[in-house]
């Protein structure tokens, strides 16, 4: 049984491939190469393919050949995700169109300046958010709570070829807890703390929720934390749409006090609302819901 060990998939060659093509060819022409990288992928990452396709076949219900297609085009997507990443931070703002639903609720629940929280999923391209936040004069700092485990070299690269940093700040996970202190004081500053609610470390505590019909583990923290601290609760995404075109959804979430389950429960049932509107662009390589063999 596969589970995810807390880092993402890609190598600085490849990286390095796609800011080329994107500086020298454009966005689009970048996604040609996305032809080859997919069918790699679906050709060599045996495992992976296992774990996406049980999604598509058993969980989504879709027949086996059009699992078999959803398989190539969620890695398709998925590099689509990465190269507009890149492109925005290297400079091409300008060639995305982006359009909010709900940013309005982000605005009301941060109008009590008492700091928010904001959980997400490994869906969509949510790394971009901070940009779009900008042009509407969503001003707030974002603290994303996250593992140490990505390969530091492909981070300090990407840096590197950005032309407007990230203002994002990093809340790293610790043995020792002392992230909770990190995440506190950010909330005391009237700043926002983002997580990802659907992935767990093997052999960590867990909660359970029924994800499309089946029972599966989530990591405690978020909701743990953000039903204990009395501070407003949102969901956001921001998917791909065609043409270079992006969706930021916000849902402010109805929390009570240290009701951590039902939290969990109420983000569940909305991420599989995105989930069955965007099949695929869930990217999560594991066995997620371990079924797989």
């Amino acid at each position: 049984m596969a589970k995810w060990t807390g880092k993402s998939r890609g190598t600085l060659l490849g990286y390095k491939i796609f800011v080329f093509c994107i500086r020298y060819l454009g966005v689009r022409a970048a996604y040609t190469v996305l032809y080859f990288v997919a069918a790699y992928y679906v050709l060599f990452l045996k495992k992976s393919n296992q774990y996406i396709f049980y999604y598509f076949r058993k969980r989504l219900g879709w027949t086996a050949a059009k699992a078999r297609r959803a398989v190539y085009r969620n890695y398709f997507i998925f590099g689509q995700t990465i190269i507009d990443r890149t492109a925005i931070s290297a400079g091409l703002r300008n060639r995305f169109t982006y359009e909010f639903d709900g940013i309005e609720n982000l605005k009301k629940m941060m109008s009590d300046r008492k700091g928010g929280v904001l959980i997400s999923a490994h869906i969509g391209n949510f790394e971009i958010a901070e940009r779009f936040f900008a042009e509407i004069d969503f001003d707030y700092q974002i603290n994303l709570v996250t593992t140490d485990l990505e390969h530091s070299v492909i981070k300090e690269y990407l840096e590197s070829v950005s032309v407007q940093k990230s203002s994002v700040k990093f809340i790293f996970i610790r043995e020792d807890m002392s992230h909770i202190f990190e995440i506190n004081r950010a909330l005391a500053n009237n700043e926002l703390i983002c997580f990802t609610g659907d992935r767990y470390f093997e052999g960590s505590k867990y909660f359970e929720g029924d994800l499309l019909g089946k029972t599966a583990k989530f990591p405690p923290g978020p909701f743990l934390i953000a039903s204990r601290l009395q501070v407003p609760v949102a969901y956001v995404y921001v998917m791909k749409e065609p043409d270079l075109h992006y969706h930021l959804y916000a849902r402010v979430a109805q929390v009570k006090h240290r009701d951590a389950q039902g939290l969990l429960n109420s983000y569940v049932e909305n991420l599989e609302t995105m989930l069955n509107k965007y099949p695929t662009q869930w990217f999560n390589y594991f066995d997620f819901w371990e079924e797989v063999d």
